[in-house]
């Protein structure tokens, strides 16, 4: 298995679809190359997966099989009235949590397989998230964004194209990114009402524009109190948990700002959890006040119709590096 995993190496190589200039699109499909490349990734996580989530057990406890997971400590719930802007990076308040209290955020998706597998890991742990996706994305993969809602998650959004210099925008392009964005989610969903009012601007890219319009929309801008630079390239997953948890004991509780459309990442969440458990900390979800539904319809599968975007996984090539590559 350790020959297995070292020669694992998957290259992804993000980039832009052709768009009109005016519409700064970000490409939302993905076009896959390299079968072999996928299995050994796959089976790489499983290797991860068990390793993280340790031997199984039939006797009852808060996470069935799983005695030793890290588990969801508390449901925080929240609403505009009372939190306009959270996240200690760029703003005076963050969430009101305890020592040792950590909010895993996730940006950027769906996007399969990733975002699948980063759901398996959560699920052996039971461990609720709050994903922030892009329209064009959850567009793409309706499937996955119901699987997200009906495993437990927190939905907001995250833009409808997730462009580039987000803080540079026009009021009218601000208004279109968060509003088609939000239609986007809605849509792939299925029910509107399974969508919080939690918004998360592309890149941290604040501005007043943006900020402004936001808070007129009655919306719960988050940034975060911790990075772990998952979205940087090359990047080791080793890397991704040292400089969580690095990061974490430093505030000593916060939001977690991470990725799901990255290998790293999927790949870095295992033993992620399992040291945050190590080291004495609880997950928190945070959900919107009001009723939501319980779940929502399934969907057989994605309908995936605008291939070739991002990411393209290229190649897999022998690497002494467990850890997977991005570009």
């Amino acid at each position: 298995m350790a020959a297995f995993i070292g020669s694992v190496c998957i290259n992804v190589q993000f980039y832009r679809s052709v768009r009109p200039p005016h519409s700064e699109i970000a490409p939302t499909g993905a076009e896959w190359v390299g079968v072999r490349g996928r299995m050994r990734f796959i089976g790489t996580l499983f290797f991860f997966l068990a390793v993280a989530s340790g031997p199984a057990s039939a006797s009852p406890d808060a996470c069935p099989g799983n005695p030793d997971a890290l588990g969801t400590s508390r449901v925080l719930t929240i609403s505009p009235s009372e939190f306009s802007q959270i996240g200690s990076m760029q703003y005076k308040q963050t969430l009101p949590l305890n020592d040792h209290e950590v909010v895993i955020t996730f940006d950027d998706g769906p996007l399969p397989p990733y975002t699948n597998i980063i759901l398996d890991t959560l699920a052996s742990q039971c461990v609720k998230a709050t994903y922030f996706l892009v329209g064009q994305m959850a567009h793409a993969y309706p499937s996955v964004v119901r699987r997200i809602y009906n495993e437990g998650h927190t939905i907001g959004t995250h833009s409808q194209d997730h462009p580039l210099a987000f803080q540079r925008l026009s009021l009218q392009r601000v208004e279109y990114e968060v509003d088609d964005g939000i239609a986007s989610v809605d849509s792939a969903i299925g029910d509107a009402k399974a969508v919080a009012p939690f918004f998360r601007i592309p890149g941290l890219g604040r501005s007043k524009t943006a900020d402004d319009f936001l808070a007129s929309q009655s919306l719960v801008t988050w940034s975060a109190d911790v990075v772990a630079d998952d979205w940087f390239r090359h990047i080791s997953a080793q890397t991704i948990v040292q400089r969580a948890l690095q990061r974490l004991e430093a505030k000593g509780r916060g939001i977690l700002l991470l990725h799901d459309i990255h290998p790293a990442t999927a790949m870095a969440l295992p033993t992620l959890l399992k040291e945050l458990k190590a080291h004495g900390f609880h997950v928190v979800q945070v959900v919107p006040a009001g009723d939501r539904p319980k779940s929502v319809p399934e969907l057989m599968a994605s309908p995936a119709t605008d291939r070739g975007a991002w990411p393209t996984v290229l190649t897999s090539a022998p690497s002494g590096d467990h850890a997977l590559t991005t570009r």
